[in-house]
């Protein structure tokens, strides 16, 4: 078999429905249309959605507010009071480390450190974002902060 023998399996193929050719054609006069009426018009009748006069369906819906961006950033979030309850003084805590202790599912975007709780340990911290409050806090206890 050649690429030139290929042919469409018999029947699966129709000819084209040629209107408004003549009587003889079976498809003269009104082309298949009908008569008269909006639908039977030049300009293919109704537009898509109308719906005879009765408010459309799009205008019936309310209207939703805002817009979503696109290219928003989205940050797997960590409070330092998970990083003191769950990490040793002194431990180097990476994106990693948060995977593999389970603190973060997934990476998403990158990580945020949050401010929220005390800190009494110190650790170096690695991570893609820190809030001014957890950055302070960090360093106040005697840590230190790195943004990948």
């Amino acid at each position: 078999m050649r690429l030139n023998d290929l042919r469409p399996a018999p029947g699966s193929t129709h000819k084209r429905k040629r209107v408004g050719r003549g009587t003889g054609s079976g498809h003269g006069t009104s082309a298949g249309r009908g008569t008269k009426g909006q639908k039977a018009r030049t300009s293919g009748g109704v537009r898509p959605g109308f719906e005879g006069g009765q408010t459309p369906l799009h205008r019936r819906l309310p209207q939703r507010r805002g817009f979503k961006n696109i290219t928003r950033k989205e940050y797997a979030v960590v409070n330092i009071e998970d990083l003191e309850e769950r990490f040793e003084s002194g431990t180097l805590i990476t994106p990693e480390l948060l995977v593999e202790s389970g603190l973060v599912k997934k990476v998403k975007d990158g990580i945020k450190i949050l401010g929220d709780g005390e800190l009494t340990k110190s650790f170096v911290v690695k991570a893609h974002k820190f809030s001014k409050t957890a950055e302070e806090k960090i360093k106040a206890a005697g840590g230190s902060v790195e943004v990948l």
